[in-house]
């Protein structure tokens, strides 16, 4: 790529040299420093660090790297498949796989595995990094996926799930008691504006999301729980309950500093998913059980096995 070169504005004068060119150039602050920790970037001819405060008039200059293109390749990888037609897959995805590739997972995500299994098969809406992908659950939240394999019925699922009509329904393990057992989180959720990696409940540039739920059994420090999402925003039960005092146990974001490392990421299931057949109209709805790690932890907080 050409080099860049650009002569710091009033606006940009004091601040740290990484955060200045995140806000200045399209690229975002992790980018930059790692260009900034190769000695890539010099302020006035001189090589300079991340923390480097900058002054009117500087002269920036760097070249970024070219950018690595991502492409999705079939792997040999073991589905959990609980119903597939001509149609249509439901997966029962297991907590650790990526859905699809992207910047730092590259491979053995959901889709290389789809691509082995269906070939070329699958729908293309969402292009060559998403194929057949109609909706996603997070890399450490196990449970059901459906994946579309010809357009027609990526197109009539997604619009179940816009209508409200997808029936997705999860098992999580809260942190906490709840007075009442059974309630409703209706709080829009959007991009935190001090993590961009994270959501938040707020009215700015957010999205209505409304989350249902119910006790099933609870202790003094836990509670287990069934979620029953209405709208799919991003970590959409993650950041509802940990907005009502219920973080979900071992979620590395949105939990307690000192929570449940032993989890190695958040206890939260997709156990059950319902939808229309797109095209026979049969309404199908498929379970998956609760993976090991998740009874596990029930039973060592004496909290069943529903």
């Amino acid at each position: 790529m050409d080099e860049i070169i650009i002569t710091v504005p009033e606006t940009a004068a004091g601040q740290r040299i990484d955060k200045a060119l995140s806000e200045l150039c399209d690229f975002t602050r992790s980018h930059i420093q790692k260009i900034l920790e190769n000695g890539e970037v010099t302020v006035n001819g001189k090589v300079v660090s991340k923390g480097f405060k900058l002054s009117s008039g500087d002269e920036i200059c760097f070249t970024p790297p070219e950018p690595q293109t991502i492409e999705a390749k079939p792997e040999n990888i073991p589905l959990d498949v609980l119903y597939e037609d001509s149609d249509l897959l439901v997966v029962n995805k297991p907590r650790g796989m990526v859905v699809h590739p992207a910047a730092g997972n590259y491979n053995g995500t959901l889709v290389n595995a789809l691509l082995h299994h269906c070939g070329d098969s699958l729908s293309g809406i969402n292009g060559v990094i998403r194929p057949g992908i109609v909706h996603r659950i997070d890399k450490d939240t196990s449970g059901l996926l459906i994946v579309a394999k010809n357009d027609f019925s990526h197109e009539k699922l997604a619009a179940q799930i816009k209508e409200h009509s997808f029936t997705r329904q999860y098992r999580a393990v809260v942190h906490g008691k709840f007075k009442e057992l059974s309630g409703t989180v209706n709080a829009p959720i959007g991009r935190s504006p001090k993590d961009r990696k994270k959501m938040c409940v707020t009215e700015k540039n957010s999205r209505n999301a409304v989350t249902h739920y119910e006790v099933l059994s609870q202790s003094d420090k836990f509670s287990y729980l069934k979620v029953t999402l209405e709208t799919g925003r991003t970590h959409q039960i993650r950041v509802h309950m940990s907005h009502i005092g219920h973080p979900v146990a071992g979620d590395p974001v949105y939990g307690p500093k000192n929570g449940v490392t032993s989890l190695n990421g958040q206890c939260l299931h997709a156990g059950l998913i319902g939808f229309v057949h797109p095209r026979d109209g049969r309404y199908i709805e498929l379970e998956a059980d609760l993976p090991d790690y998740f009874k596990n932890f029930l039973k060592s907080q004496s909290l069943g096995n529903i």
